[in-house]
This record gives structure tokens, C-alpha cells and sequence, in this order.
């Protein structure tokens, strides 16, 4: 990319995002007043659709009556009235009718479907233009093309008609000519089903691509997966590159690929030679890498880290769901991220408090301006597309401030819920997969516990059976075969329950599950851990669904005494 290109671009940035930028700094001078006018707009706007008129939004004026007049929601309690909003056209939860679904697994196994407006989808590309402008200004990310991973932009239609997919797809797919310039991608591809395929379509196209400057992608998992799938294919990587023919690709994406064999055969000799290809081979020229830093994403971007050019900027994208955009990245280079106090009314729960149920009706409600310094806490939301104080059931810290207003960054999933690559398996899917496996086998547990290994990806399960000196566990030789069996099934029961467990080990995302049987006594040991690091003893309980680097007791080694 030319020098005129690059000015071309923050010119271009600077003139249409600079006011926005300055209206949200100025408004996180004052977050107390910005939510308070804000929650009053979207009462107003949204006080004669269903949810309104049972809730009373006419006569709700401030953020202590909203709390009385309404229960925090969770998806399971909204749905019904999105579903019927999208099958009769009725103003059930907005006034405006959604124009789009993003879809993503839930909470009890089926997917997801979070309305979208279409005054939603502008504040999204709004959103996605300011984060553009501080990327630009900040770093050189943009300086020539972006290698972005998203999903597909649509993956079909509700019932009622209205496409589903992936809102960064989509908004990926309907970019400005000058923004598509600078893609590495072709939108098409994120449309291919088969997932080896696509990862196979999208390595192909990035080292045909040699002027690269910026990597971006939710997870940086996909990053060390898509390498996976250059070293298991090399020969036909680096044939396509060379010819620029690549088969079965969509009939958007075909005739972008140009061939390039010197390129080709420069890559090829370096793999042979050093055994492997890092992005510092295909990319020296990168720049930086627009990731999430937080939650189990920091065990893959430091194994990412060694691969890439030295200097490279790693740019946070900050806390964001399907359900809402949470904070925007205001300061590049030092990676500090504002809450969307202009589009979002936030409420917060502090994390103990909350896990513990303390307060009145178990929870003590804070807004924006009342958090403090280096404190957790669990996040609900209220937003112009229809989720009103709705549970995300994500812990954020907060890290610093903006103003008056506190930078926050995102800790993990709340309890009951493990997510390494975006899989998000919760505990009710594990008790009914595990319970369903054992009673097909036609044993009873005493005790289990599967925990996610951050650094793998993937999850072992951990079981004491019942009468444990006489199951199969007291026998090496049929406790590794029940194990392995169990594992199977699990896995299989997870995939079905769990649209994105199942997308993420279709990919190679996350390992097979394993499976280890446990010698008898093996939970009490765990019960006096537990109660030995401060929990009540008459009140004990675990989590069925934990991390591993959170577990109070080494269960590999417990398992090796099987």
C-alpha cells in the first residue's frame, strides 16, 4: 500500500470518527448523567411494546424504580417474546422491528438468536468505524492489508423469515470499497462449511498475500489452528499459492487468487530449512494483532506470541459478546477500554457478593459510577435491541479509568460456565452429558468434575464411581477401557447439546474430551480441600464445571492412583 493510500485511510478516519471520539470521552466525564438519560431513552422508546406495558416503562423515570419494576432476565426468559415478535411482526420487546439475528450457542444448549434493529446493525458499524480511527491513529495495524477472520454472514433464516448468522461476517461482508481494499480474505470464505476446507481456503489466500500488516480474529486459538493447517497440508498450501488455483471455492472468492510462484517456493524452501513456518516468515511486515487478551485467551496468545515478527503491537479488542459490544478500545497503544456507556446501561453485581447471594434479593445493583479500583464484578445489560437488565453472567475488573468512568476488562465467564475458544459449555450440559453416559453403562458416580486445561485446549473428566474398590476403576486394564468409552460418549452427547463445543472439535479448536476414573475417596478429599480453603462446611457444594488452574486438588495425580 502506497503512502497516499495509508493518509488516504486516517484522513478519511480521523474527519468521520473524530467527533464521535470526542463525544464519548466527553461523555465518560459524566457516566452517572449519560446512563441516566440513556436508560430514560430507551424506556421511552420502548413503553408501548409488551415488555413495556407489563413493566410499566411510562412511569419509570430512574434507575432504582427500573430495578423494582423489573426482574433481571436472562435469554430463557426473553426468547419467547423475540420469537413471537419475529413470527407475527407483534411489539413485543422493541418498537422497531429486528432486521437480523446474531446467532451463538445458550445457556441450555440451543443456539442463540439476539435480535438486531437496524438501528443496532448502524451503531455496530458506527462502533466498528471508531474502533477503525483508534487503530489507525494508534498503530500501524492498518498500514496494508488485514488478514480478519469472522464468521459467516448469514447461515440461514428464522422462521419467520429474518436472516441468522454472524453480525462481524456480516458487517465484515458490507464494508466500505476502501476498507475492502485493505481485506486479505475474500468475505466468501467464512461461507465454506467444511471447517478444514475453510481454514485450508483461508491459509492459502494469507500466504498469497504478502504485504499483511494487521491480524485480527476474536480468539488467538485460530491463529495457532490455522498454522495446524499449513504444516498437515504444505503441498497443497504451497500449490495453490503457486498456480492460484484453488478448488471448490465459493463463486465470490474465485479469480481473487493470483498466482505467485516465486512466493511460493520462497515459503516452501523456509519450511523445509527451519521445519516449520511462523507468521514472522509469512508476514515480516505485520504489525499488529487485534485479539481478546483476557479470559483462558491468554494461555493461546502467548503460545501465538513467539510466532509473530518482534514489536508487534498486540491491540485489545475488549469486552464483547453476541449479545452487545461492551467496551471499545479508546487508547491502542496502552490497550485501555471504555465502557459503550452511550448505547449500553450497565448494572453490576459484585463478583462475591453475588456468588454468595448476599444483599437484598441476593444482589446489590452499582452503576458505572460506582465501581471501584481492581473490584470484580458480574455484568447485566440493557439495550435498544430488546434485553432488559439481562444476566451476561461475565465477571469484568476494573483496570483504571477514563474520566470519571472506570476501564474495564474482561476476567472470565461467570460460574457454572468454562470457555476456552468461545465454546461456552456450561455446567447443565455436563451433568445431563455425564449423567446420561453412566446410566447407559448402568454405574452410579460418587463424584465428578471436568475441568478445562487452558494451555490444551480441551477438557478431561475426572470420576469416582460408586463402590469404587470393585468398579471397574479397581481394574487398570477395564478402567481404561470404561474411561475412554465414556470419553467418546461424552463427547458426542456435549457436540449435540452445544452447537459451539461441537463447531470448535469439528475444527480441532478443542481437543477429543478425556476421561479418568478416580480412586474411592477421591471427592471427600476434594470436599476437606475445599472446606480447609474457607468454604462452609454445612453448606458445601462444588461446581461440577471448572478450570484447572481454579481446582483446589491435582486430580491427574489422584487419577494416576486409580
Amino acid at each position: 500500500m502506497g503512502r497516499l493510500t495509508n493518509a488516504l485511510l486516517r484522513g478519511v478516519l480521523g474527519f468521520a470518527q473524530g467527533p464521535g471520539y470526542r463525544r464519548l470521552m466527553a461523555a465518560a466525564q459524566a457516566p452517572e448523567q449519560t446512563q441516566a438519560a440513556l436508560l430514560r431513552a430507551l424506556l421511552a422508546r420502548n413503553k408501548d411494546t409488551q415488555f413495556g406495558k407489563t413493566h410499566g416503562f411510562a412511569g419509570l423515570a430512574r434507575a432504582e424504580d427500573y430495578r423494582r419494576a423489573v426482574p433481571v432476565q436472562t435469554y430463557e426468559d426473553l426468547w419467547p417474546l423475540a420469537r413471537r415478535q419475529e413470527l407475527t411482526g407483534e411489539r413485543c420487546l422493541t418498537e422497531e422491528q429486528p432486521v437480523y439475528y446474531n446467532r451463538t450457542s445458550g445457556t441450555v444448549g440451543a443456539p442463540k438468536n439476539i435480535p438486531v434493529t437496524a438501528s443496532g446493525l448502524r451503531q455496530m458499524k458506527t462502533e466498528q468505524r471508531l474502533s477503525a480511527y483508534v487503530w489507525a491513529r494508534d498503530t500501524r495495524f492498518l498500514e496494508g492489508k488485514v488478514f480478519a477472520v469472522t464468521g459467516p454472514a448469514v447461515e440461514g433464516k428464522m422462521e419467520g423469515g429474518t436472516e441468522f448468522g454472524s453480525v462481524s461476517g456480516l458487517i465484515y461482508r458490507n464494508q466500505s470499497g476502501l476498507v475492502r481494499s485493505r481485506q486479505a480474505l475474500p468475505p466468501a470464505l467464512s461461507d465454506i462449511e467444511d471447517y478444514e476446507a475453510r481454514y485450508l481456503a483461508m491459509v492459502i489466500f494469507g500466504l498469497a498475500e504478502e504485504g499483511v500488516t494487521g491480524m485480527a480474529t476474536a480468539n488467538p486459538s485460530t491463529f495457532l489452528r490455522l498454522l495446524t493447517a499449513l504444516h498437515r497440508h504444505p503441498d497443497a498450501v504451497f500449490d495453490a499459492v503457486a498456480t492460484g488455483r484453488l478448488p471448490d471455492l465459493p463463486p465470490s472468492a474465485r479469480g481473487r487468487l493470483r498466482p505467485r510462484p516465486a512466493r511460493a517456493r520462497a515459503l516452501a524452501q523456509r519450511l523445509e530449512a527451519a521445519g516449520e513456518l511462523t507468521y514472522a516468515d509469512i508476514w515480516p511486515r505485520l504489525q499488529g494483532v487485534l485479539t481478546w487478551t483476557g479470559g483462558g485467551c491468554g494461555v493461546a496468545l502467548a503460545g501465538l506470541s513467539r510466532l509473530l515478527p518482534a514489536g508487534v503491537a498486540v491491540i485489545e479488542w475488549g469486552y464483547s459478546a453476541s449479545e452487545f459490544r461492551g467496551t471499545m478500545n479508546i487508547d491502542a497503544k496502552r490497550n485501555i477500554c471504555l465502557p459503550t456507556l452511550l448505547t449500553t446501561f450497565f448494572e453490576f453485581a459484585e463478583r462475591e457478593a453475588h456468588e454468595e447471594g448476599v444483599g437484598g434479593d441476593g444482589r446489590d445493583f452499582l452503576g458505572l459510577h460506582e465501581l471501584e479500583q481492581g473490584r470484580e464484578y458480574y455484568v447485566f445489560i440493557t439495550t435498544g435491541e430488546g434485553l432488559y437488565r439481562y444476566d451476561m453472567n461475565d465477571i469484568v475488573r476494573v483496570n483504571g479509568w477514563v474520566g470519571r468512568t472506570p476501564a474495564l476488562e474482561f476476567v472470565r465467564k461467570g460460574k457454572g460456565v468454562a470457555n476456552i475458544t468461545g465454546e461456552k459449555l456450561t455446567e447443565t450440559q455436563v451433568l445431563q452429558a455425564v449423567s446420561k453416559s453412566l446410566a447407559r453403562r448402568g454405574v452410579a458416580a460418587r463424584f465428578f468434575i471436568m475441568l478445562a486445561y487452558e494451555e490444551t485446549p480441551g477438557y478431561k473428566l475426572f470420576v469416582e464411581l460408586e463402590n469404587a474398590a470393585s468398579a471397574p476403576g479397581a481394574d487398570p486394564g477395564r478402567a481404561g477401557g470404561m474411561a475412554d468409552a465414556m470419553a467418546g460418549d461424552i463427547d458426542s452427547l456435549l457436540s449435540a447439546a452445544n452447537v459451539e463445543y461441537q463447531a470448535k472439535r469439528k475444527s480441532g479448536r478443542l481437543a477429543p474430551l478425556e476421561a479418568r476414573l478416580l480412586p474411592g475417596g477421591a471427592g471427600d478429599r476434594y470436599r476437606e480441600a475445599c472446606v480447609g480453603a474457607g468454604q462452609r462446611d454445612a453448606q458445601f457444594k462444588h461446581l461440577h464445571l471448572q478450570y484447572a488452574r481454579e481446582c483446589a486438588v491435582d486430580f491427574e495425580a489422584a487419577a494416576g492412583g486409580a
